[in-house]
């Protein structure tokens, strides 16, 4: 991978890349990647971001942060990620053609858009990058194409070539399929309020249709020419007006703001954790859990049916969150593929290859009720690879940060999974091993009561 990079040229890039204005052109740039027809394909197939959005953008930034942002180690580490990622994203779309997230010329437009992004927020804010800065940036971008390994051919050679590029494949390969309809006119008006906001309650449908206006007339506005010519769409007064005032507006406000304000950091979760919320005395707490665990942890996709892509959509996110070698990442996907097949024998009560929320708590209540090996022959052996997974250290045990790293996430606040930690430690030796762990999740599917410590596997609810 190319190391040397000189100052101005990685000063130039991250100062661009790392302007909190960068989000006014966020869902331009998602739209002009999703638009291409394999990453539509991929998206629609594979992705979280219909049920999980802040949780799919949150991936997002924090692999850019990796790429963009951090040291040669760390950049190695999220290469190898997603690539590992990319090759399981393959198949074949309605129209019958075949896909794979591998092709370099798809992970060459998606890489360009989020240069020709960069540029493009400069330009709509009035204040556009010379030719010399524009190829000064080109080429601190190129290393990183390098560094996934993009061949040279799949991207323009120069920031000069970029315009025509993308003019290119606006006109002749980009198509306004059902996906990006849905990312431009639904998703924000369907979407959960981010964590962060939850303290809006009531009033996060009105603030959310509000948001969802203006991003989509922003982004429709903004759009590249050539897509208003080839789909019909059109920058409109109201677009035109709102896109001039908010770039124009917020480029002069950021100029006279300090660094910390200008420029996104990372900062780490706080606030207080969510409260429990006790369960009646006396009554099976399965049914609501199982629910749960199917809404917020299998269904993946957000439609309502589990399919064997949930499972591995599932799987990515604890393997993103643990970076494992590509045998042990194998071996996990292996073992839940084996827990996938038993749920849809066991599940899939109208054989149509999916498995529905009803159907899912009805075959987990009858298997451990009436099958005292239902769960070792399917759910037992993916936590044991799990676990191992986990265990980075490979001391036999889980410690405290292991165990964060493995469940943490938006969803969990650190303390609820502080308490968990302690409740699944039942020696109290500051650790688990993989029979407390693996105890810990058949009680989560067994227990009648949550006074059992596997409930407060994830946190509390």
């Amino acid at each position: 991978m190319p190391s040397a990079v000189s100052p101005e040229v990685e000063s130039l890039l991250r100062r661009t890349l790392g302007e909190r204005r960068i989000g006014l052109v966020a869902w331009r740039l998602l739209v002009l990647q999703i638009a291409h027809p394999v990453v539509a394909a991929g998206m629609d197939r594979y992705s979280t971001y219909r049920a999980h959005p802040w949780r799919r953008i949150e991936h997002t930034m924090e692999s850019g942060s990796r790429l963009f942002f951090a040291g040669p180690e760390e950049r190695l580490l999220e290469v190898a990620r997603l690539a590992r990622t990319h090759r399981r994203i393959r198949g074949t779309d309605a129209a019958g053609r075949a896909y794979s997230a591998e092709d370099p010329e798809v992970r060459g437009w998606v890489m360009v858009t989020l240069y020709e992004a960069m540029t493009a927020m400069r330009e709509l804010s009035g204040d556009p990058l010379s030719a010399r800065e524009l190829d000064v940036l080109y080429g601190e971008f190129l290393e990183v194409c390098g560094a996934l390994g993009i061949p040279r051919e799949a991207v323009p050679a120069s920031a000069a070539e970029v315009a025509a590029y993308v003019d290119r494949h606006v006109r002749e390969v980009l198509e306004y399929g059902d996906v990006v309809r849905h990312l431009l006119y639904e998703m924000l008006r369907e979407a959960p309020v981010p964590r962060r906001l939850a303290g809006l309650g009531p009033a996060w449908p009105v603030v959310r249709a509000a948001i969802a206006w203006t991003l989509t007339t922003l982004t429709v506005s903004d759009l590249p020419p050539a897509w208003h010519e080839r789909f019909g769409t059109s920058r409109g007064r109201a677009g035109a007006v709102l896109s001039w005032t908010l770039h124009h507006g917020l480029r002069h406000a950021m100029n006279l703001a300090p660094d910390r304000v200008r420029y996104r950091h990372r900062s780490e979760a706080g606030g207080a954790p969510p409260a429990r919320v006790p369960r009646p005395r006396g009554v099976d707490s399965r049914p609501a859990r199982l629910e749960t665990f199917f809404r917020q942890v299998l269904d993946q996709t957000g439609n309502g049916r589990v399919d064997s892509a949930d499972l591995q959509a599932m799987v990515h996110t604890m393997c993103w969150r643990l970076e494992l070698p590509v045998e042990r990442e194998d071996a996990v996907y292996a073992a839940f593929e084996g827990w996938w097949q038993q749920l849809r024998q066991s599940s899939d009560a109208d054989g149509d290859g999916a498995v529905t929320c009803a159907e899912f708590v009805r075959a987990m209540l009858a298997g451990v009720d009436e099958d005292p090996g239902y769960l070792e022959r399917g759910l037992v052996p993916a936590v044991r690879a799990l676990f191992r997974a986990a265990d980075t250290d490979g001391s036999g045990y889980l410690g405290p940060d292991e165990y964060r790293v493995l469940f943490g996430g938006p969803r969990v606040h650190p303390a609820e999974l502080n308490d968990g930690f302690r409740e699944l430690d039942a020696d109290g030796d500051g650790r688990i091993d993989e029979e407390e762990f693996v105890a810990a999740f058949a009680q989560f599917f067994t227990a009648r009561s949550e006074a059992v410590a596997g409930t407060a596997l994830l946190g509390r609810a």
